[in-house]
């Protein structure tokens, strides 16, 4: 399988239509259907469904195109790195994380490295810690930011001094806004919104001290502007990380829970990571950093 027929298969798949894509191609269609046609032959698969007007993926060719995706994400990173000058460091920085106020932190780290090093880029990557770890474990990030229990055994971590708080996000003419603090009892028979995460709801939930079954969960989320909306329009109360909805002037207000529930936060990276002169950098700077707002 060649990266050249790689990307001729995903200009199809991003075009829908054999023709645009030989356009955009420089391609003849003949030459763009041949190929298609052989890379289904090497595969033993069918990768697309060949309608009138539009070009649909079958489940095979959908796993293809997220995999062709990042590989050729992962080339091009590399060339790039390879080709770098040698008398300045340079290159690009990717990190995944969640939403987390922390990573304010990382931004001061990377505005410092970025004065003394303009010639360095950071990519930040969203997205909760099982998007993260997967990608991590392709070797598209060089850095995650995970919150609370993390694989130790399987990751290098730097544990950051940083903590993000959990509380609910809900209208000020809620009842329980002239609360300064929630309890568990006070949320049993409230609407419950409740991030996507797996692991932040199993954490919820034995604080809650119920069941899934016994709450009231009608909604959950996975980037929390979209769940701050569902709040406004009456639909429950939120759970989330303080920090991360500005509340003032708003409709919204935030209350931290009682007793207090908090997830410690970690900068992962691969054991195996082999990191460029730019990742090597930022760390240093980071842990630099983190070192002096210790004294």
């Amino acid at each position: 399988m060649e990266l050249r027929v790689l990307q001729y298969f995903l200009a199809v798949a991003r075009e829908q239509n054999i023709s645009a894509a030989a356009q955009s191609l420089h391609l003849t269609q003949p030459t763009l259907s041949r190929q298609l046609k052989e890379l289904e032959e090497e595969l033993g698969k069918q990768l697309m469904v060949r309608g009138n007007r539009k070009i649909t993926l079958t489940e095979e060719g959908m796993l293809l195109r997220k995999r062709a995706e990042e590989i050729l994400e992962l080339v091009n990173r590399t060339e790039q790195e390879l080709t770098r000058c040698d008398d300045a460091v340079s290159g690009d920085i990717y990190i995944g994380t969640g939403e987390t106020d922390g990573v304010r932190q990382l931004a001061r780290t990377a505005k410092q490295l970025q004065e003394s090093c303009p010639g360095i880029r950071f990519h930040i990557v969203s997205g909760d810690a099982v998007d993260v770890c997967e990608r991590l474990d392709k070797g598209l990030l060089d850095f995650g930011v995970l919150l609370g229990d993390i694989d130790k055994i399987k990751y290098r971590y730097l544990e950051l001094p940083m903590k993000d708080t959990w509380g609910v996000l809900m209208r000020r003419d809620s009842p329980l806004s002239a609360q300064e603090t929630v309890s568990p009892r006070d949320l049993w028979d409230k609407p419950l919104i409740l991030s996507r995460q797996v692991d932040n709801k199993s954490g919820l939930y034995r604080w809650l001290g119920k069941e899934p079954a016994e709450l009231d969960t009608v909604a959950t989320y996975n980037l929390i502007y979209n769940a701050s909306l569902m709040v406004d329009e009456g639909m429950g109360y939120a759970f989330t990380l303080d920090k991360l909805v500005n509340t003032t002037g708003s409709n919204l207000c935030f209350r931290p829970l009682r007793p207090r529930l908090e997830l410690g936060m970690y900068l992962v990276w691969k054991k195996s990571q082999i990191f460029s002169r730019a990742a090597e950098l930022f760390l240093e700077h980071l842990k630099s950093h983190l070192i002096g707002q210790a004294h």
